[in-house]
C-alpha cells in the first residue's frame, strides 16, 4: 500500500500529546506520513520530535505570553481546590474545565475544515474528551484514542470517570454521577446546542464525546482493567497495553550526597508543577531520607532556591528514559505516568489532585501496583513508610514484574500503528 497521511489531534496537554507522538513514531516506521493538528501553544512540541504540525485555535487567539499568563492564573487559582475530594471538585475545577473544553470545540470548528482541506488526511486520530464535528464529518475514518483512564468510556459496573471511587463502591459511584449530572447540565445544554448547529444529534446528559464507529484505542493494560457489565467489542475497541514513546537516553547525574542510595523520580506534570509549596515540602522531606531524587519542577525552577544535596531538580525530564533507571516514582496519576510506571515495572506513590489522577491513584492501590496517598494530609514519616514499602514489598515487586513483562511483550505503539495501518487498508 502506498504511504498514507494520518493526522493526530491530541488534547493540548503533555499526556495526550506525548502519547500520540509515540504512536506517530511507530506509524512513520511503517512508511506512512504522520502530521499533527495542534493548539498553537503545542506546535513546537511536535516539531521538536520532527513532525509537521498545523495550528488549530482552541481559544481566542492571543500572544504566547498572554496565553501562558492565562493558564498560570487558571491553575494557581485552582490550587486550593486540589485539596478537595473528587466529588467536591465537580463544583469548581471540573465544572470550569468542562466549560473551557466546550469553548475549545466551538473555536476548533472555525479552523478545522480549512486545515483538514489543506492536509487531506486519509485517517484522523483524536485524543480528546469532546467531539469535534468537523473531524467526524470530514469523510475519512476517524479513530478515538483514550489516553486517560479507561472509564472515560462509561459502564454501569465501573467507577464514573474522574470520581476516584473504588471499583466496588457503588454508593460512591451513584453519588458522583448524580452530582456531576446536576452541576454539568447548563454546560452540557450549551454543548448540545452547538452540536445541533453543526448538524449533529445531541448527546445524553453527561456525554461530550462518542466512540468511533471505526476504531477506539485504549491505553489501559490488562492487569488493571475494570470488569465491565458490557464488555467492549474487540472489533472496535483495542487495548494497547500501554503506549510508551521513544526518548533520547538519559544519563543520571552524580549527586552531592547519597549517591549510592535508591533513586526516586518525582513529577506532578506540567500543571501540577504549579503547586510549588507541595513540591518544596516533598523535596525537604526526601532531603532527610537515605535516597536520591530527580524532581520535575516544570516552568517554576526559579522558585527553588534551596535544594538538598541528594535532590536534583529540572524543568523537564525525558520520562520514558528516566523511569527504567529509578527504584520508585511519586507522581500525580496522569495516565502516561501511570502506564509508564507499570510498563517499566516501577512501584508508584500517587498523590492525585484532579481529573483522572483520582481514578488512577485508586486503581494502582486496589490492584497492588503501588499506593494512593493524600496530596496534603501526610507526615514525613508517612512518606518514608510508603517509599520503604515500595522498595521492600516482594509481592508488589513480583506483581509489577509480571505486569511489565506483559506490557512490553505487546509493544503498544507498534500495535497501534498496525491497527491504524489495517484500518487504512480496509478502507482503501
Amino acid at each position: 500500500m502506498a504511504p498514507r497521511t494520518i493526522a493526530f489531534f491530541p488534547e493540548a496537554a503533555f499526556g495526550p500529546a506525548l502519547n500520540s507522538v509515540g504512536i506517530a513514531q511507530a506509524v512513520q516506521a511503517l512508511g506512512h506520513r504522520a502530521v499533527f493538528l495542534s493548539d498553537p501553544g503545542f506546535v513546537s512540541v511536535y516539531e521538536d520530535y520532527g513532525f509537521e504540525a498545523h495550528p488549530v485555535n482552541l481559544s481566542e487567539p492571543m500572544p504566547p505570553e498572554q496565553m501562558a499568563k492565562f493558564w498560570d492564573e487558571f491553575i494557581n487559582g485552582h490550587i486550593p481546590n486540589f485539596r478537595k475530594s473528587p466529588i467536591e471538585q465537580i463544583d469548581t475545577y471540573v465544572k470550569d474545565c468542562w466549560g473551557a473544553i466546550v469553548d475549545s470545540a466551538k473555536w476548533a470548528e472555525k479552523d478545522l475544515p480549512g486545515v483538514l482541506s489543506t492536509i487531506q488526511p486519509d485517517l484522523i486520530c483524536v485524543d480528546n474528551v469532546i467531539l469535534f464535528p468537523a473531524i467526524k464529518q470530514h469523510g475519512v475514518p476517524w479513530v478515538r484514542i483514550i489516553s486517560c483512564s479507561e472509564n472515560e468510556i462509561e459502564d454501569p459496573d465501573i467507577p464514573p470517570h474522574l470520581s476516584g471511587c473504588g471499583a466496588e463502591d457503588r454508593a460512591c459511584h451513584a453519588a458522583f454521577r448524580a452530582r456531576f449530572a446536576e452541576m454539568i447540565k447548563p454546560i452540557h445544554d450549551d454543548f448540545n446546542a452547538f452540536l445541533t448547529e453543526t448538524g449533529e444529534a445531541p448527546y445524553p446528559l453527561g456525554q461530550f464525546c462518542e466512540t468511533s464507529p471505526h476504531l477506539n484505542l485504549l491505553l489501559y493494560p490488562e492487569p488493571v482493567k475494570f470488569r465491565r457489565a458490557q464488555p467492549l467489542d474487540p472489533a472496535r475497541f483495542q487495548y494497547l497495553e500501554g503506549c510508551v514513546r521513544k526518548e533520547a537516553p538519559y544519563q543520571v547525574p552524580r549527586f552531592k550526597a547519597q549517591d549510592d542510595k535508591p533513586l526516586l523520580y518525582v513529577s506532578f506534570g506540567s500543571l501540577g508543577a504549579g503547586d510549588t509549596d507541595l513540591l518544596k515540602r516533598i523535596i525537604a522531606a526526601i532531603g532527610t531520607m537515605p535516597y536520591r531524587a530527580l524532581v520535575n519542577v516544570g516552568d517554576y525552577k526559579d522558585s527553588y532556591d534551596s535544594v538538598p544535596d541528594n535532590v536534583i531538580i529540572d524543568s523537564w525530564f525525558p520520562q520514558p528514559s528516566v523511569i527504567p533507571q529509578v527504584d520508585a516514582v511519586i507522581h500525580h496519576g496522569g495516565n502516561n505516568s501511570f502506564t509508564e510506571c507499570l510498563y517499566f515495572g516501577k512501584p508508584a506513590i500517587i498523590m492525585p489532585y484532579v481529573w483522572d489522577g483520582h481514578d488512577n491513584a485508586t486503581r494502582v492501590d486496589e490492584t497492588g501496583h503501588g499506593f494512593k496517598m493524600p496530596r496534603y494530609d501526610w507526615t514525613d514519616a508517612d512518606l518514608a513508610a510508603k517509599i520503604d514499602a515500595c522498595l521492600s514489598d516482594t509481592a508488589m515487586r513480583a506483581r509489577l514484574d509480571a505486569t511489565s513483562a506483559h506490557m512490553q511483550s505487546q509493544s503498544g505503539t507498534e500495535k497501534a500503528a498496525r491497527l491504524l495501518d489495517g484500518l487504512l487498508r480496509d478502507s482503501a
